[in-house]
Order: structure tokens, then C-alpha cells, then sequence
């Protein structure tokens, strides 16, 4: 009897724009792994049952927005730094049948200190992270395994941050709040040395404008998570600025690096990888 073949998958909703296959089948391919990779829809509201209804053939699945506290809350066993953060973008299956169980974790912290190590930035002293969800939540605990535990956050409400404040005292952070429309918020960029943008392209549209039409003048290095376009106006406005811009792309290939290594048990391929994730870009 052949072996079953292995199925993984990125879940979000929506998520068609994904490029998660692209990254996890150029991987496979590398380590000549006869495994699949695809994209589905899932609302919050269904993901137990889709687990629930999946055979022995899964090995893993990648969460995106707006799983990813859902996940965890599923999750029958969660790594440490995860269950802190609170926040899980990767499921692994472990175990057969009636044993399975699906053991989370967090890429995402190991994405953004990896995509900043990429760019020589390993410390970090005034950290700011802006928006107050998940991946704002992620963005903490790395900014903290950096050397900033107390990092800023701008957020537009503090009100919706409380899940990202609760997460912070578990870890032992202090963070400093400020508001997102304040003239304090461009001060505070202008004063730091690494900022994570974990904010909708919406969002980094409006502040990309006030930091052009403040004229103000930065010198950190900006990741910006979003990775869709590649050069979104923020990160322009950055360098514009006199800032450093890091495409939400080195976070996406690191984070989904970690997923292959989780997944399969193997050294993730990062060099074919980036190669297959360049193709797409610049096709």
C-alpha cells in the first residue's frame, strides 16, 4: 500500500491572496516531499468543525486573520511562548486518529526578529509597534527578545487593545500607549530605533500622508507586515523620511520557514523559498 500523502494548508478568511502555497510548495519541492499545500476559506465561527473533519492525511495548517486567537483557544496543547502571547498562526498535528491532537504555535515572533536579523538589527532600545491586534501582540514579544520590554504602542483605541494589554502583563511587559491620531504619535516614530507596522494598508496609507506632510525626519528601521504591495506607502514615506523599510515579505518568508520546519520534522529550505517567492513578486 502507498503511504498517504501529506496535506497542509494556510486557513483565513478571506485568504485567495495568500502567497503561503508559493513558500510551502517551493519548500517541499526542495526536500522532495510529495506533500500538498492549498488555500481555504474558513470563517472563526467554522474552524472547530473544519478541524474537527479532517483525516490522518494533515500534517499542519497555517492561520491567518482572523484565526489566529480562535486557534489557539482549539489548540490541545500550546507552546510556551505562544500561550503567552496568546495568538497561534500554526497548527501541527501530532498523533494518529482518536490521539491526534493539534499542537499550536507562533511563527510570527520569530518572523519579525528574523526579518529584522536579515536587515543587521539585533537590539534593539526604543521599540514602537503600531496597531493593538494579534500580530501587534506578536510584534511585542519580539521587539521584547530584542532588548525592549517596554516598548510603544500606537494604537487608535485603547479600548479595543485590551487583549494586546493583557498579553503584555503575561509576558512581563511594560508597554507605553499612545494615540494613533496625536502629534506624540510622529514624535514617538521619530524617536525610534526599530518600528513594526502591524496595521491594514488603510491605516498605513493615512499615517504614510501625516508623516509626509509633517516632514518629519526618522532614522530606525520600519517593518511594515503588510506585504501586499510590496512597497507599501508607508514603508515609501519612511525612506523618504530617511528611514530604513523592511517589506512584510522577509516576516512571511521567515514565519513560513519556521511552519516547514515545524510541519515536517526537516531544515526549511530558506534559500529556495525566497527564490520562488522573488519569481511571484517580479512576474
Amino acid at each position: 500500500m502507498e503511504p498517504t500523502r501529506r496535506r497542509a494548508a494556510v486557513l483565513g478568511h478571506p485568504v485567495s491572496h495568500s502567497l503561503s502555497p508559493v513558500l510551502h510548495e517551493a519548500a517541499y519541492a526542495a526536500l522532495g516531499l510529495d506533500w500538498s499545500y492549498d488555500a481555504v476559506d474558513v470563517e472563526e465561527s467554522s474552524l472547530a468543525d473544519f478541524l474537527a473533519g479532517l483525516d490522518d492525511s494533515w500534517a499542519g495548517l497555517s492561520l491567518t486573520m482572523p484565526l489566529k486567537i480562535e486557534a489557539a483557544r482549539l489548540a490541545d496543547f500550546i507552546e510556551p511562548q505562544a500561550k503567552l502571547v496568546g495568538t497561534v498562526n500554526t497548527l501541527v498535528s501530532s498523533g494518529l486518529g482518536e490521539y491526534r491532537q493539534w499542537v499550536g504555535a507562533n511563527t510570527d515572533i520569530h518572523g519579525i526578529v528574523a526579518a529584522f536579523s536579515e536587515a543587521r538589527v539585533t537590539s534593539c532600545s526604543h521599540a514602537v509597534a503600531i496597531g493593538g491586534g494579534a500580530t501587534a501582540t506578536s510584534a511585542l514579544a519580539a521587539l521584547a527578545s530584542l532588548g525592549a520590554p517596554n516598548a510603544d504602542v500606537i494604537v487608535r483605541s485603547r479600548a479595543r487593545a485590551g487583549r494586546l494589554m493583557h498579553a503584555a502583563a503575561k509576558m512581563g511587559l511594560r508597554p507605553r500607549f499612545v494615540d494613533l491620531e496625536s502629534d506624540e504619535a510622529l514624535v514617538t516614530l521619530s524617536r525610534a530605533d526599530v518600528v513594526v507596522s502591524t496595521v491594514p494598508g488603510v491605516a498605513g496609507d493615512a499615517l504614510a500622508d501625516r508623516l509626509a506632510s509633517a516632514e518629519l525626519r526618522v532614522e530606525g528601521h520600519l517593518l511594515d507586515v503588510v506585504y501586499s504591495p510590496v512597497d507599501t506607502r508607508l514603508l515609501v514615506a519612511w525612506g523618504s523620511a530617511g528611514g530604513y523599510g523592511i517589506s512584510g515579505t522577509r516576516m512571511l518568508l521567515h514565519q513560513a520557514a519556521e511552519q516547514v520546519r515545524l510541519m515536517t520534522g526537516l531544515p526549511a529550505p530558506s534559500a529556495a523559498m525566497d527564490a520562488a517567492l522573488r519569481r511571484v513578486l517580479t512576474a
